[in-house]
């Protein structure tokens, strides 16, 4: 096989890799997307009714009504609150800072080792396209440097390998720059509304943990 061949070849295979690195990207655009969108509260008002529905159960030390209130819910600020409720144990501190630690570890970070991908790929797209344009490139020379009359619609196929993949990387990242900014907003907006929430919860919930550990030692 010539050298020629060999770079239609690897031109080829660019096209390959690239949309390859699309979809990639595409699917993780929309995996952490639908991520947020299950964890956060669609309004903060939304949100505000749920802390309602529970905020008297808390202060009066009913946990079990709150823990069935939060049952099932998939959401990060019902989460969190079944999680404090069930480890109240520790104390209120010690709860408070568990399910601080929880939501960075659970919510945040999970979501940030997707977001990974989605920079791999705004990163490796424009690569992979200079590759292409490199291969395209020293295709067109191989073929005038071995050939004594070269037509021009040999070096235009590849040319146009060299212009599409530079152009198709592009194509790739820029759209996924904008995904990027929204889903940093949306993640950002989801953070505030959670820890808005959450510091409404703890309040509450101090009051309700005092009261049962007073209860506890009423009794004993």
């Amino acid at each position: 096989m010539d050298a020629s061949k060999v770079f239609d070849l690897v031109g080829q295979a660019s096209y390959v890799a690239l949309a390859a690195v699309a979809l990639w990207g595409a699917y993780y655009v929309v995996l952490v997307l639908s991520r947020v969108n299950r964890k956060r509260f669609k309004t903060e008002a939304a949100q505000d009714a749920f802390l309602e529905s529970i905020e008297g159960d808390l202060r009066r030390g009913d946990f079990d009504a709150v823990l069935q209130a939060c049952e099932g819910d998939q959401r990060a600020l019902p989460m969190m609150v079944a999680y404090a409720v069930k480890n109240r144990i520790f104390g209120f501190n010690k709860t408070r800072q568990l399910t601080l630690d929880r939501f960075q570890r659970d919510v945040i970070a999970d979501l940030d080792y997707n977001i990974a991908w989605i920079v791999t790929v705004i990163k490796t797209a424009p690569m992979l396209g200079l590759f292409g344009t490199v291969v395209g490139m020293m295709g067109a020379f191989g073929k005038l440097s071995t050939a004594a009359n070269v037509s021009p619609s040999d070096l235009a196929q590849d040319i146009r390998t060299a212009l599409e993949t530079t152009a198709i990387g592009l194509t790739i990242a820029i759209p996924l720059v904008m995904c990027m900014a929204t889903i940093t907003n949306r993640i950002r907006h989801m953070q505030d509304l959670v820890g808005s929430g959450l510091a409404r919860f703890l309040e509450a919930f101090k009051v309700g943990v005092e009261k049962e550990h007073r209860s506890g030692r009423q009794s004993a």
